[in-house]
């Protein structure tokens, strides 16, 4: 017990000194149009053997390819991410300037807290919390979940469905696949079945296409937008009426930049609730959204022709009794 808080202290010391000593790199303004050209040419020789064009055509004799295969890097993808306009150099020190790479390169391997301290800080505080750190604490790092060649800020992606698709994907890695589970938590003999767990759960797959795992399995407390408490299944939320609901708390969490960027653009957010969101009494099926168009409009002339032809008929019968 004294071992683990000494750990932590230790942890907590170094953060600050990183925080007093270290520029926040995060925070740092975006490189220029010429600095950009300098990194992505610097970058291009990384990448060069780092890409599935570099596997296809090595650039270099006496490549170990099978190795390689597992340390490639999708171009595109990199490049939109949130490092994509960082050196590679920023992350991957002195120990990856001979090529091949030593063995011990990973030891000059940036931490994310020497440019995130901040964060890194605020993060440790949930994830001690989480389910993932009661037996997994010293398997766990900030790479485990997040590929820094792929992830992008939800804000920067915008759309909430890349978001969900993005986010769960570093869920179902896991805990859908045995062999990634298995890496992670090799004393467990089986992993959980995932379906069975949400078995009380209707649609299932269909919910996490288009909600974020974390929206059930983190705190809902709408003033904290994203947390790394994760917590287990005894713990997470249930009541349907908690995303399904005018009030909703995925207003405040996964439609928090779309429904800013509507209320910037046209002043309401209302289509950014209804057109992503299962709202009681709404519906999000385009056809069915156009059947009760047509029978609202229906029932509009109808009214207007049963009262212009009784308006008729009642001139008529005037007339006639007139006559």
């Amino acid at each position: 017990m004294l071992g683990h808080l000494k750990k932590k202290l230790c942890g907590a010391v170094a953060l600050l000194a990183l925080m007093v000593v270290l520029p926040v790199f995060a925070d740092d303004p975006p490189p220029t149009p010429e600095e950009l050209v300098k990194i992505h040419a610097a970058n291009g020789e990384c990448l060069a053997c780092h890409s599935e064009a570099g596997l296809k055509k090595p650039p270099k004799e006496g490549l170990d390819l099978k190795k390689l295969r597992n340390y490639l890097v999708d171009v595109d993808t990199y490049t939109a991410s949130d490092h994509g306009q960082m050196a590679c150099t920023k992350c991957h020190g002195d120990g990856y300037d001979q090529h091949p790479h030593g063995d011990k390169a990973k030891e000059s391997l940036t931490e994310c807290q020497d440019c995130h301290a901040r964060k890194a800080m605020r993060i440790e505080r949930q994830f001690d919390k989480s389910v993932h750190a009661e037996n997994l604490s010293d398997k766990f790092t900030c790479a485990t979940c997040h590929d820094p060649h792929v992830m992008t800020l939800a804000a920067k992606l915008g759309d909430p469905h890349k978001i969900v698709a993005q986010d769960n994907k570093i869920c179902l890695d896991c805990h859908d696949s045995d062999l990634a589970f298995a890496k992670i938590a090799p004393e467990k003999k089986k992993r959980p079945a995932i379906d069975d767990i949400h078995d009380w759960l209707p649609n299932t797959r269909l919910h996490w296409k288009a909600v974020r795992c974390i929206e059930c399995h983190t705190p809902t407390d709408e003033k904290l937008s994203l947390s790394h408490e994760i917590q287990n299944k005894d713990k997470a939320e249930k009541k349907c009426a908690t995303c399904h609901s005018a009030n909703t708390s995925l207003n405040a969490r996964l439609y928090r930049h779309l429904a800013k960027e509507e209320q910037n653009k046209y002043g309401f957010l209302n289509s950014a609730i209804l057109s992503h969101n299962y709202v009681l009494g709404a519906t999000r099926n385009p056809t069915l959204d156009l059947i009760l168009i047509g029978l609202f409009v229906a029932t509009v002339l109808g009214v207007i022709g049963h009262g212009l032809v009784r308006a008729i008929m009642t001139s008529l019968r005037r007339r006639k009794n007139h006559d």
